[in-house]
């Protein structure tokens, strides 16, 4: 359950990032502080442990790969650019591409269903529908993708 909190906060971090131009370390303890003190916080997982080690290892590793991350998204985009999706829909996106292709501690299905409850949560009623369709494809070629990505 403290990997679903991280991811949570994790996405709310890279989404700030995103906005405010602000740097990791910023908008983690923003994001973090938010979550511990305000009662009213828009949280999935609000009773669980924060853990800000897995949130920054989690938005450092999204945010030092950005561009091949969005390079590989681009490709199962059908239609679609990634500076014309939502913000939401793209950092969740973001996160579950890099959790599915640089860390081997997380089943790639897992990812996608974390991912799936996440974009419902913070996007629109269309968003865990379009998330499970772009990740969904992505999952198909998902040790392809890894190969080309070590090297």
């Amino acid at each position: 359950m403290r990997r679903r909190l991280a991811r949570e906060l994790a996405v709310q971090s890279l989404y700030q990032m995103e906005m405010n131009g602000a740097d990791a370390g910023v908008a983690i303890a923003a994001v973090v502080e938010e979550a511990q003190t305000d009662d009213e916080a828009q949280l999935i997982h609000k009773k669980d442990t924060i853990a800000p080690e897995e949130i920054r290892e989690l938005v450092e590793g999204t945010a030092a790969n950005k561009a091949k991350i969005d390079d590989l998204l681009s490709d199962y985009l059908k239609g679609w650019q990634m500076d014309r999706l939502s913000r939401v829909d793209r950092e969740v996106l973001r996160l579950a591409a890099y959790e599915m292709v640089y860390r081997d501690d997380v089943p790639p299905k897992v990812v996608v269903n974390e991912a799936i409850e996440l974009a419902k949560h913070f996007g629109t009623e269309e968003s865990g529908k379009f998330v499970n369709g772009v990740l969904g494809k992505m999952i198909k070629e998902l040790e392809s993708i890894k190969n080309k990505s070590v090297q």
